[in-house]
Order: C-alpha cells, then structure tokens, then sequence
C-alpha cells in the first residue's frame, strides 16, 4: 500500500476512490475547521492536520507526518479563486502563491508521484518568485526537474473520464519514475443516464430517496420555470420570465435560470448550485400534458452527488447543513477523473 498526503483536502471529495490503486491517503490538510471535520468523519483512518499550510507551524506538522507516514504519493489542489474565470483574474492573487506551499512539500519529501489540480487557467497565469513574475508552470518545472521530475501538464475534461458532468480542469502529472500519460477517453455519460430514474420532486418536495429532497423556492421563481423548456433559460420566455419585485424584466447571463439538458453532461457543479438565478442549475424537466415542465427546481443533493461520480452510498456527516454539502461539492474534484488519472500513474518496480 501506498501512503499518501492530501493538500487542501476539502472533504475529501478527490480521495473517494483512491484505494483502488493501492493508494491510502495517510495525511491532510485543510484550512477550514467544518471541512477538516468532515474529511476526518468521511476518512477515518486519515491524520487530519487542520490549519494554514502557509503557516510555519501547520506546514512542519503536515511534513513530520507525512515523512512518519513515509508518504511517497502527494496529492494537491490548491484554492483556484485567484485563477478562476469566475472571479478577478488578479495575477497579484496570494492564492496564486499557495502552490508554493505545495512544492516545497515535494522537496521535502520527494514523493514517487504528484497530482496537482486546479483551473484551466494555471497555465498561464503568474507568480511572484524571488521578486519576479514567473508562469506558475514553469516556476513547477524550475523546481522540480532538477530533482528528477517529469512534469507532465494538461487540460482535461471530467466528462471524458467516467463523470457526467463538463469540468474542464488544469492537471499537472508529475513523476520521478517515466512519463505519466493521460489514459484513454471514455464514452460520455448523459445527465438522463444517470438521473431519470429518480422520482420527479416540485419545490418543497420529498422522497423516499435519501438526500433526494427538493430545496424550496419562492412562487415567481417557481411560476417561471414551469414554463422554461429543457436546456433553455427563462430570461428567454416571453410571457413568463424572471422580474423585478417592480416588474421589469431581470437581464442576465444566459446560463443564469437555466435548465441543463438530457442528452448532455452536466454542466459544472459551482458553489452556488442550490440558487435558480446562478450558473445552469435548474432539473431539466419533463413536458406535462398542460404544455408546461416539471422540476422547476434546483437539483437535489442526490442529484448532485450523482452528477460528480460519488458512489451510491455516499453519505456526509448528520451535522453537515445542505448549503454546506452544496459548497463542498461545488469546489471538490469529481473522483472518477482522479481515479482514471491514476490508473496509469507510474509505478517503480
């Protein structure tokens, strides 16, 4: 076996499957103590070390561990806000320099093999090093290579590895044994796949699914979505669509009151999946015999868990609040990618 450590654990979402490649994250790290505590509920047999990395004190206790542990596999997927096409792009973002943190930990320990994931954007987006700006992956090469790494880094899709859902997301594949190549794309996975069995819920509504329960919304949102087709917005409708308390018409982005489609993967999971005016977050509906669509809602927690490529039986602590769970998932890596990472991860004999 394997021991591991795991750098901005959130909850461990990324490490559900892990140990089919003889793999056991032994260590972790995250920031947040709701996160730390729920990662260390959902693994056990994992060392939580809770706290800022960028600190002295947190950074050399995750490092005493992990050389306890005799990691030789490290795992990272640092804050991307910084990064992220949905926020401010600064390349002066102290988030951009978080990955530091995770290359000094490589130095330190010299694992076999390192996963680094974050947005598409890490490709090109800067650092300050020793006083200058330098592209975060080069500053990776500059680091690592002369320790005999290879650094392997690509954009990839989740959906093209055994996840419903569209995620594109940046990943640097690093090994000191060969060259870790990305493995073969799989057929996609439809959202009508993997959801339609699931018993159709309106607003306020439950089943005997657990986590199958639909999130309440307020009557105009409800009235507009009734009329919204599968796969299109209701800022597009021409009788019912989103307004003002005022009544003028709300304008938005097209993906804002959207429903996502059948026949597709889902679109990404963000953080605020559980509103109706944010990205592509709305159930795809059926047409009813009135002419107008069912599910005019937000999708459940079962939804999403399905969505990410989370086992049947996935369940998070009793304690978590849905907005919690929501949050996790929206910023958690969709495991099967990372399990189809692994799979053709280089291994020393």
């Amino acid at each position: 076996m394997i021991k591991g450590v795991s750098l901005f654990a959130n909850v461990g979402i990324a490490e559900t499957y892990i140990k089919n490649h003889n793999i056991q994250i032994a260590v972790a790290n995250e920031l947040l103590k709701n996160r730390a505590e729920f990662h260390a509920q959902m693994h056990k047999k994992c060392k939580m070390i809770q706290g800022d990395i960028t600190n002295d004190e947190v950074f050399n206790s995750v490092l005493e561990e992990s050389r306890k542990q005799q990691c030789d596999f490290l795992i990272a997927t640092p804050p991307c806000q910084g990064m992220s096409l949905a926020g401010k792009m600064r390349e002066d973002d102290p988030r951009n320099s978080l990955i530091k943190y995770v290359i000094k930990l490589a130095q330190e320990l010299e694992p076999q093999n390192i996963l680094i994931e974050n947005v598409p954007k890490v490709l090109n987006t800067y650092l300050v090093h020793k006083g200058e700006k330098v592209k975060i992956t080069d500053f990776i090469k500059s680091e690592l290579e002369p320790l005999g790494y290879i650094v392997n880094s690509v954009v990839v899709d989740a959906s093209d590895y055994g996840t419903p859902q569209s995620r594109k997301r940046a990943i640097f594949l690093i090994s000191k044994v060969a060259k870790w190549e990305l493995p073969e794309k799989k057929e996609k996975i439809t959202v009508r796949e993997v959801i339609e069995h699931l018993p159709s819920l309106e607003s306020g509504e439950s089943s005997e699914i657990a986590f199958h329960k639909a999130k309440v919304h307020n009557e105009r949102h409800i009235a507009f979505l009734k009329r919204t087709p599968t796969g299109k917005t209701a800022l597009h409708n021409r009788v019912h669509y989103p307004k003002k308390v005022d009544g003028t018409r709300i304008k938005g982005y097209d993906t804002t009151y959207k429903r996502i489609e059948w026949d597709k993967p889902s679109p990404t999971i963000t953080m605020a999946n559980g509103s109706v005016s944010s990205q592509n977050n709305v159930h795809p509906g059926r047409l009813k015999e009135d002419g107008t669509y069912s599910d005019a809602r937000v999708l459940t927690l079962k939804e999403i868990f399905i969505l990410t490529g989370l086992p049947n039986n996935w369940t998070p602590p009793e304690w978590a609040s849905e907005n919690l769970i929501r949050q996790v998932i929206g910023e958690g890596v969709p495991p099967r990618l990372i399990d189809n990472l692994l799979s053709t991860m280089p291994i020393k004999k």
